[in-house]
């Protein structure tokens, strides 16, 4: 213990040196350690022993400061850009390539080679001072000097700890002395597109000025003189200037300040009818007139916004829907859309009136890649995907065409191309030959934990999963009672008045055991008339030729639903697609950054996609159920398509590539979206279903609109 006393007054002495010195002031008898110190202290050693210490000698423990982030400045160029895409890119770590995108990283492939070495600059030396001898006398002697010479540094990388920022540089143009000392340097930096026009001239665009006017910072922290720098706009090839000034650093500091706020969260809100979102990358992933326009529509909600951040556009008035009245059922807050279809939605700027911009795809060119023949062998080889039965190749599909794979029971996959596939961020799902989903394989493309952190909590508060889960059921009845209505051959007046009913009751159900119940009085009402959405099956008559007699299971007959396993083939198909849909949202959840394994309406239970499930609720009848419809109805698949074990009836190999091509021509099917009137595939409506319920989640929306056909 004499040690420690020791060691104790010394520190005591050390901090009121310091608070002598204009540090921090302590208190007699306290010591001020941190919170790693004081925990390998003899005192904290002895206590975590069972020993004691003298109570009137306390240590006050000062936790350790967090270290401060690092700020690229490609992130603060973004942020000047955008706050949102700030926040998307360097918080949640989200990143999507497009033409710009890619044009850029070709275009800095011949900088991005340079070793970054350049001359020494002087450290410590302010840059008013470099070049200048240490008497502040000038070198008066007469003696012949070399001409100065200029140097180009490429791919140079540094930082400055004051600002805790760092830049990555093109181009340093260094000049150099005939005594090789370093007189100025001049950034350089390459930008596909063109420079502004201004009423001067050419001018540099903020974003470009606070990338460029950073790298100045950075050099003039390392000890380097520079009065300013140069942008190369390869669309008009011309050489911008810029001049560093002090209202010019004023400016970027403020930037960096804003954005370390901006990072600590929440997410800023979107842009408003902005030009920059229709050339942004992360337009589908951000969705900026989608998020304005569920925020703001028949409830006046308005975003949160982080402190002290300024929106760089106003938002103009609040949005109503086109009626200006809610169509929300009792015991539903409002929703943004309403459930007879109506008016489509739109978003207002000052006093115009504009629909949506739709600023994605309307579909993904790639496809889904099923296999479901046992014995095959998948390999990969220069990006190309080879499918083997033994030595003989079956078929050949380049990677980049490839959207997902599906593995059907007994398949070999080579670790090359799991390791692609995860790579590229291509999912692997695991089925067995009867159609049950049972894994999923991907890659560790999605880095933010924001959004889950929000999912885990909401699940927590039973009132949150209720209200969650009336939207997904009353998604489920509205569509099981508009595709009953398009497709039965006499719809009876009273199954489509009951299932109205169920869908206004759902707002009163109290627990989710209560709105189980409903869903399952309302399922047994639709599938006691599904029969009759099944156009009867007419034999090919061929002449000279007698039919074989049929098992009691071979025709499309359906009297009732059942599972584990199927005993019809109606069933069978409905098993299937089910299955192939659960996928679909698995794998829609994780591109989203949602765990699929934690829902609201189906409860966590190990194995089982609860979110997936819950998001297949209002999507069953709209796509698994009208594929089985299109499938039987439409002939894709014939009852000897079927096979039968015991019970269970299954489809046959040739049977499920029949309907894997009519499950993915329903997947592909453009449609008009209800709520935002644009024109997109169900593959891509499931996906925006996810991101509007991340929204939710997270506060930037205040209700979740289920998808509700019109």
């Amino acid at each position: 213990m004499d040690l420690f006393k020791e060691k104790m007054v010394a520190a005591l002495q050390g901090s009121l040196a310091a608070s002598e010195s204009g540090g921090i002031s302590t208190a007699a008898g306290v010591e001020h350690v941190t919170r790693e110190d004081a925990a390998d202290t003899p005192v904290a050693r002895e206590a975590g022993d069972g020993g004691s210490f003298d109570e009137g000698r306390k240590i006050a423990v000062t936790p350790a400061q967090p270290e401060r982030e690092t700020l690229p400045a490609r992130m603060l160029n973004e942020f000047v850009y955008c706050a949102r895409l700030f926040y998307y890119e360097h918080v949640e770590g989200v990143f999507v390539e497009s033409a710009d995108t890619m044009r850029g990283a070709a275009i800095h492939q011949r900088v991005d080679k340079g070793s970054g070495a350049m001359p020494q600059g002087s450290a410590g030396v302010s840059p008013a001072t470099v070049g200048v001898p240490a008497d502040g006398k000038s070198d008066s002697s007469d003696s012949p000097k070399a001409e100065p010479e200029t140097i180009h540094s490429r791919s140079v990388m540094l930082g400055s700890e004051r600002f805790g920022v760092v830049a990555k540089m093109d181009l340093v143009e260094t000049t150099v002395d005939g005594d090789g000392g370093v007189e100025r340097v001049c950034p350089v930096d390459y930008k596909a597109g063109s420079p502004r026009e201004g009423e001067d001239g050419n001018e540099l665009w903020d974003t470009d000025r606070m990338q460029l006017g950073l790298q100045c910072l950075v050099l003039r922290e390392n000890g380097y003189s520079c009065d300013g720098g140069i942008i190369y706009y390869r669309g008009t090839k011309q050489r911008v200037p810029l001049d560093y000034t002090p209202e010019l650093e004023a400016w970027i500091v403020a930037k960096i300040a804003a954005a370390r706020a901006v990072s600590k969260g929440p997410i800023p809100p979107p842009l408003v009818d902005s030009p920059k979102c229709v050339r942004c990358s992360l337009a589908p992933v951000c969705l900026p007139d989608e998020t304005s326009l569920l925020a703001r529509r028949n409830t006046g909600f308005q975003p949160v916004r982080p402190a002290g951040f300024e929106p760089a556009e106003s938002a103009g008035e609040s949005e109503r829907s086109a009626d200006g009245q809610s169509q929300t059922p009792a015991g539903f807050e409002s929703a943004p859309s309403d459930s007879a279809g109506g008016t489509p939605a739109v978003r207002t700027a000052g006093t115009a009136v504009f629909p949506p911009r739709r600023l994605m795809a309307a579909r993904d060119e790639k496809r889904v890649l099923f296999l479901n023949t046992p014995g095959y062998r998948v390999g990969c080889n220069d990006g190309v995907i080879k499918v083997k039965e033994k030595d003989r190749v079956m078929d050949e599909v380049r990677v980049s065409d490839v959207s997902q794979v599906a593995l059907f029971g007994n398949i070999q996959i080579s670790t090359q191309a799991i390791q692609l596939f995860c790579e590229l961020g291509v999912p692997i799902t695991f089925f067995s030959m009867g159609g049950w989903f049972y894994g999923i394989a991907r890659g560790h493309g999605l880095k933010n934990v924001v959004d889950r952190i929000a999912q885990f909590r909401t699940a927590a508060d039973p009132a949150a999963c209720l209200r969650l889960a009336r939207h997904f059921v009353r998604g489920k009845i509205h569509n099981q009672r508009v595709l009953f209505m398009r497709n039965h051959e006499q719809p009876p007046e009273r199954v489509r008045l009951r299932l109205g009913q169920a869908r206004e009751d759902l707002g009163r159900a109290a627990s989710l055991e209560e709105l189980l119940g409903m869903e399952g009085a309302a399922a047994a009402e639709y599938f006691a008339e599904f029969a009759g959405m099944l156009r009867p099956q007419e034999e090919d008559e061929i002449p000279g030729l007698t039919s074989t007699p049929e098992a009691p299971w071979a025709r499309f007959d359906f009297n009732g639903r059942n599972r584990r396993p199927p005993t019809d083939p109606v069933n069978a198909l409905l098993s299937l697609a089910y299955s192939l849909l659960a996928k679909e949202c698995t794998i829609a959840a994780y591109a989203v950054g949602l765990d699929p394994y934690v829902g609201f309406y189906h409860q966590p239970r190990h194995g089982r996609p609860a979110l997936a499930l819950d998001m297949m609720e209002e999507f069953r009848p709209l796509i698994a159920e009208s594929a089985v419809l299109t499938a039987i109805n439409n002939r894709y698949v014939t009852p000897r398509d079927f096979v039968t074990a015991g019970r269970a009836v299954n489809l046959s190999p040739a049977g499920r590539k029949q309907f894997f091509q009519c499950f993915e021509q329903r997947m592909n099917t453009l449609i008009t979206h209800p709520v935002f009137d644009y024109k997109v595939s169900y593959r891509r409506a499931v996906e925006l279903q996810f991101r509007i319920l991340a929204r939710v989640l997270t506060g930037e929306i205040p209700e979740y609109a289920p998808f509700l056909t019109r």
